[in-house]
């Protein structure tokens, strides 16, 4: 796992505000500057692709035409936005009177949240694009503003619906078959009606939406543009080590670059460690107190109720990561193993442990995808094939864009997949993770109206790592030699203890910083520092001797952008267990396993995720999909370890 998925946007918020069951994040999104992002991003300063092509090769470069046409229809659609906002006030005026009016309110106030989100995916996708170019980020702010304008004009809405009451929300459902699209809507809004607030302190919280989250645009900036990055002298010449720098360098064969490049990172983190702790100690203040304020028993649970999922669900992944630990100690020193290491430092993690095969160009990744895509079905592999000669790829590093990837879009059009293609295994694994996105958006857009087609990320990233686990699958059974065959297994393993395990450690952080602050304790850089070591060495076995945690990495914590948005990335370490469940269901070649896991992905947001799964026989509330994944990446393991006997 190297690529993950950036939180909801100010704007996100206040577009739930509009549609608490209908919004898909406008990025399902895999920045890479959380956790383990590819080797992609390294030359994202260069300009140039690998293997002579280049980034702005029209190839490789998306087409935004078909979102607005220029900047100049995007700013027309801005301020036709902005004159929606008083007359989706005015829509309080009897709201709710009859059935047939609340249909017509309901459709204009959908209407405008699809119209947002049009404008919201241009913004972020030109920023993304160039993060140097000032009118990139003037933009990105005026969609926010945009968002906090039409979530103030809106906030009244749950409320509203609320005094209509469930009896009369159901009789208007039974009575008027043009509520049909809105029911989840209406149904989740009865659902949450006891943390909703007052309309005037909703309409209040709506507004100010934006400002509680601009530490997260603030640590952005801080740390892609404002942060002086030092260099280090790697084969002769002077290479920076920034957030993309460090990507790269640390999966660099020489151990000595690893070590040097890992010192000179994490110190300048080091040296912002107040201002970085201080952005995300406001982020955790934030969450603890709007979970107060609307009387959830936490912040963890206040999260999860939005999407229905037990806490219990969170408690269970981090309880039984704890007792898999044993495994995932077994993986560090078999790589120690085969690094051929005296002993196992956390600048060891990222290396290849056999040298990888090849290059893969994107055409190559489109292929590979295409091919290991076999078991879902040749329906699915058409429409693939069809979504990949859209120009809807931003595909290679160029200077001031984003580092990672990620999927976005909008309603009724082929979604936009933004990549740092670097022409290695990693960067085929992630072209396949973000087309896992991508077909589960077309899925779930041809069988759900817009209201219902957005997917919760508890779902979303099941169907990008069940594309990563078949590529995986098809790259072993069609490896031509031994040592082939130990590079992708190896892959395999990384991936589970990447998506899995990291992210479980990283939950256990946030569920450590907001339990502090919900004590009354303070909560700084330095506290945040000593935490995050303390699961550095659980994770890693230090205690045994299993690796070295040197104390300057435990300040890793700030170069995760995730922790901004709480209570997210735990949804990757239960996603690879479901997606290793469905996975090998599919590769059983049983047309049932695969109608039904199709049918979780066409499900949209139309249900719950943890029943949606239960009702596909997959309980996350149990201990068993974890202890099954545990059991596989063990078997992996046995079969890496008879490879390599047999060598």
């Amino acid at each position: 796992m190297k690529t993950l998925r950036l939180a909801p946007s100010a704007l996100v918020l206040a577009m739930v505000t509009l549609s608490l069951a209908s919004y898909a994040p406008a990025r399902a999104q895999d920045e890479g500057s959380d956790t383990d992002a590819p080797a992609a991003t390294a030359r994202a300063d260069a300009g140039a692709a690998p293997g002579g092509a280049t980034a702005a090769d029209p190839r490789y470069v998306w087409d935004l035409s078909t979102i607005f046409r220029d900047d100049a229809a995007w700013e027309a659609e801005r301020q036709a936005l902005l004159a929606e906002a008083p007359k989706l006030a005015a829509l309080r005026e009897g709201f709710g009177r009859d059935a047939a009016g609340l249909r017509v309110a309901l459709d204009q106030l959908s209407a405008v949240n699809q119209r947002l989100r049009r404008l919201w995916t241009y913004a972020s996708a030109l920023a993304s694009t160039d993060n140097r170019n000032p009118r990139h980020q003037e933009r990105s702010g005026q969609a926010r503003a945009v968002g906090g304008q039409i979530g103030s004009a809106t906030a009244w809405v749950n409320g509203a619906l609320r005094s209509i009451g469930s009896e009369r929300l159901e009789a208007y459902l039974r009575t008027e078959p043009g509520l049909a699209p809105h029911r989840v809507r209406l149904q989740e809004a009865v659902r949450l009606a006891r943390h909703q607030l007052t309309p005037e302190a909703e309409t209040a919280l709506a507004a100010m939406a934006p400002t509680l989250s601009a530490t997260t645009q603030i640590r952005t900036l801080l740390v892609t543009t404002d942060m002086e990055w030092p260099t280090i002298n790697v084969e002769g010449q002077a290479v920076r080590v920034d957030n993309i720098g460090y990507q790269r360098l640390r999966a660099h064969p020489d151990r000595a670059v690893r070590q040097q490049a890992f010192e000179a990172f994490f110190k300048t983190y080091a040296r912002f460690q107040g201002s970085l702790g201080a952005a995300l100690a406001q982020r955790v203040e934030v969450g603890v107190a709007q979970a107060r304020l609307r009387q959830h028993p936490s912040a963890v649970a206040a999260s999860l109720a939005v999407n229905a999922i037990p806490e219990s669900v969170y408690r269970t992944l981090v309880a039984e990561t704890n007792r898999a630990l044993p495994t995932l100690h077994r993986y560090f020193k078999l790589r120690q193993r085969l690094l051929k290491l005296p002993d196992l430092a956390y600048h060891d993690v990222y290396p290849d442990i056999v040298t990888p095969p090849r290059k893969y160009s994107p055409e190559d990744a489109a292929e590979l995808t295409l091919a290991s895509v076999a078991p879902l079905g040749a329906p699915y592999q058409q429409q693939l094939r069809q979504a990949l000669a859209a120009r809807t790829m931003h595909v290679y590093p160029a200077p001031g864009k984003s580092s990672g990837a990620y999927q976005s879009g909008v309603y009724g059009q082929a979604p936009l997949i933004f990549l740092n293609h670097q022409d290695t295994f990693d960067s085929v694994s992630t072209y396949t993770h973000e087309w896992g996105h991508g077909m589960h958006t077309l899925l779930a857009n041809g069988a759900q109206p817009f209201e219902t087609a957005g997917y919760p990320l508890f779902i979303a990233e099941i169907a990008a790592f069940t594309h990563e686990l078949l590529l995986g699958d098809h790259m072993q059974k069609t490896a031509k030699t031994r040592e082939e065959r130990i590079f992708y297994l190896g892959e395999a393993i990384e991936r589970i203890r990447g998506a899995f395990f990291r992210q479980a450690m990283f939950a256990e952080f946030e569920l450590a910083t907001h339990d502090a602050v919900q004590r009354g304790e303070a909560l700084s850089g330095t506290r945040m520092t000593r935490l995050y070591c303390d699961l550095l060495r659980k994770y890693h076995g230090a205690d045994a001797g299993v690796m070295r945690i040197d104390p300057l990495v435990c300040t890793e914590w700030a170069y995760i952008p995730h922790f901004h948005g709480p209570f997210y990335v735990y949804q990757y370490a239960t996603s690879m267990a479901a997606a290793t469940h469905f996975t090998q269901q599919l590769l059983g070649g049983s047309a049932a396993a695969r109608d039904t896991y199709l049918g979780v992905l066409r499900a949209g947001g139309s249900r719950h995720p943890v029943p949606l799964l239960r009702d596909a026989g997959l309980d996350m509330d149990s201990p068993l999909p974890y202890q099954a994944l545990a059991r596989h990446m063990e078997r992996l393991m046995d079969e890496l370890e008879a490879l390599l006997a047999a060598r």
